[in-house]
């Protein structure tokens, strides 16, 4: 009973947090208002860019949604963190007697959801301006739910590894980009064989990324109180 009753709080906390993260976005409109406009327009400057050479803007599409993907995912990750940073918010979170890892979960969720968003309109994006098909919807979606977990676990671990650096803004993204780089191949390939694109075993490469969001997510629950005390 009491095994439950501490899996019920956890969770608890977890949802509290992501909840409250979700609300300062939502009020702010920072990833529906301006980045996701910003990724619409790289896509479709790389769609103007390469509309002489349909085939290899074909072939080019999974790689371009992923790295749209992770400049969204810096965004996201940022914010995250600075709404930590801001007035003391996380002496206050040490001091609740809250879980760690139940705020790192918290953390992560509310970022995935931003990112799950994100790719639900960008996928749609690239099938209409860049005349991709899709040929499996289940390796799409698997491929998405796997990789955004990987890379909100990712980025929310280096966001409270970063929180007490300067020039946190810019170290961040050099960090997250060589630590996500195994999320981008995996998911570029898993995306080439649902858009059947390559001819590849695209649910080989999600076991790969599963493997990624468990250990990040992991490690991120493990370290994230004492990052949290030093920062």
């Amino acid at each position: 009973m009491s095994a439950w009753t501490g899996l019920g709080g956890f969770v608890g906390d977890a949802r509290l947090v992501a909840a409250k993260d979700l609300r300062i976005e939502w009020r702010a409109r920072t990833t529906l208002g301006q980045v996701l406009p910003f990724a619409l327009l790289v896509l479709v400057l790389f769609g103007f860019a390469l509309d002489a050479n349909r085939p290899t803007l074909r072939l080019a599409t999974p790689g371009l949604l992923w790295m749209t993907v992770l400049f969204v995912t810096v965004v996201a990750v940022q914010r995250s963190a600075a709404v930590e940073s801001a007035d003391g918010a996380r002496r206050v979170l040490l001091l609740s007697g809250m879980a760690p890892a139940a705020a790192f979960v918290g953390k992560a969720a509310a970022v995935a959801v931003q990112l799950l968003v994100v790719e639900v309109l960008l996928v749609p994006g690239v099938v209409l301006l860049y005349d991709a098909e899709v040929e499996s919807v289940p390796l799409v979606a698997a491929t998405c739910i796997a990789a955004t977990v990987g890379l909100a676990a990712a980025g929310s671990l280096l966001g409270a590894v970063v929180a007490g650096v300067r020039a946190h803004q810019t170290v961040l993204p050099i960090l997250l980009l060589p630590v996500s780089a195994p999320v981008l191949i995996a998911a570029t390939r898993a995306f080439a064989d649902g858009f059947g694109t390559v001819a590849v075993e695209g649910w080989s490469w999600i076991g790969l990324l599963a493997g990624f969001a468990a250990a990040n997510a992991v490690v991120g629950a493990v370290v994230y109180g004492p990052l949290l005390e030093e920062a």
